[in-house]
């Protein structure tokens, strides 16, 4: 009788992400396909709900009737994408989805969740990390030496990773440190990858540091770059909302954090509170504390949605944090702030 082959380590990838989702994503267990070792354990389209409830339409317009409510952090397969001729303007993406159609504005896509290795050692300064899985749950070791739950770490938020541990079950878990409060929590090493120094380098930094400017409207709510005279990009933003403008002005980039805790600062479980751990990509240049960053818990670009800020979708935020001017250094000379300074940064105008 022949001896059973070995799993292969992309079999053993899938199994134990199906295993972790069935503990802790138990909404997605639900709706999971039958698992195939040759296809990705997930619909082609997902998404995760970031606010407290949304509701469902029967058709993709804010003024038909409502068919269904979804909730915070719950996942729902999303079977196509619809451009909705009855808008809102500013945004017309809808998903149709099971109960009818759902606005883009508070859903999250995390259809490319996955697992990843552990590293073996975790260097001493620390190194950054992503959250891959659509969620995971931090523990947090109080003063009376119990492990209770801290915050909820969402898919595409950005953490210092200090250092690695083996729990008593032998699960390794990565432990971060927040860069405001200075606690420590852990999550399993499975659901970050370390982001890699070659991914944090400068984009076009021969260009002399008086070519580079930013400019920001708030009425078309955009963000342009140039070079000189020459146009480099252009995105969608979300800038400061009613009572909360965005500042007016002319300004410059002046520090910037690859991973930033903003909101009230206390030590809670609770998803409602204000607390946005691990925001990536920061890039400040006003002195109230008003910056450009990476936003995970909307997708509503083109509208007014921040309390000052300028929210941009990572991967616009990080293409922003390699451009601007000062240049993140990979090896911060001052680590217990993980971030980096300097004047005379990049100039930014918001009109």
């Amino acid at each position: 009788m022949p001896l059973p082959r070995p799993i292969t380590r992309r079999e053993f990838l899938y199994t134990t992400w199906l295993s972790l989702l069935a503990l802790s994503f138990r909404p997605l267990a639900q709706i999971l396909p039958s698992w195939q070792p040759e296809e990705p354990p997930y619909p082609r389209l997902l998404g995760r709900v970031t606010r407290r409830e949304v509701a469902v339409y029967t058709q993709p317009d804010l003024d038909s009737p409502r068919s269904a409510r979804l909730y915070r952090d719950e996942l729902v397969p999303l079977l196509e994408k619809v451009t909705s001729p009855y808008g809102p303007d500013y945004n017309p993406s809808w998903y149709r989805v099971d109960q009818g159609y759902l606005h883009s504005a508070y859903m999250q896509r995390v259809e490319g969740a996955h697992l990843n290795i552990p590293l073996t050692t975790v260097p001493e300064s620390g190194l950054l990390g992503e959250v891959t899985v659509p969620y995971t749950q931090t523990l947090y070791q109080n003063r009376h030496g119990y492990w209770v739950k801290l915050y909820r770490l969402y898919y595409g938020s950005i953490h210092w990773i200090t250092g690695l541990e083996e729990s008593a079950s032998g699960e390794f878990r990565y432990r971060l440190t927040d860069e405001w409060l200075r606690v420590h929590y852990q999550v399993p090493a499975e659901h970050i990858r370390p982001v890699q120094p070659s991914e944090l380098a400068p984009i076009s930094p021969e260009m002399p540091l008086r070519e580079k400017r930013l400019e920001v409207s708030l009425d078309r709510q955009t963000l342009t770059a140039y070079e000189g005279q020459d146009f480099v990009k252009q995105v969608k933003v979300s800038t400061g909302k009613r009572y909360m403008t965005t500042p007016t002005g002319k300004f410059q980039v002046n520090r910037k954090y690859p991973s930033k805790h903003m909101g009230d600062g206390g030590l809670t479980s609770d998803i409602r509170a204000y607390e946005l751990v691990g925001v990536p990509w920061v890039s400040f240049f006003h002195e109230a504390g008003i910056a450009f960053h990476g936003t995970y818990w909307h997708d509503n670009f083109g509208y007014p949605m921040s309390h000052g800020c300028v929210n941009m979708r990572n991967e616009d935020a990080l293409w922003l944090f390699r451009w601007t001017t000062p240049s993140y250094a990979i090896q911060v000379g001052n680590r217990p702030t993980w971030k980096i300074t300097g004047k005379g940064g990049t100039a930014v105008i918001v009109k």
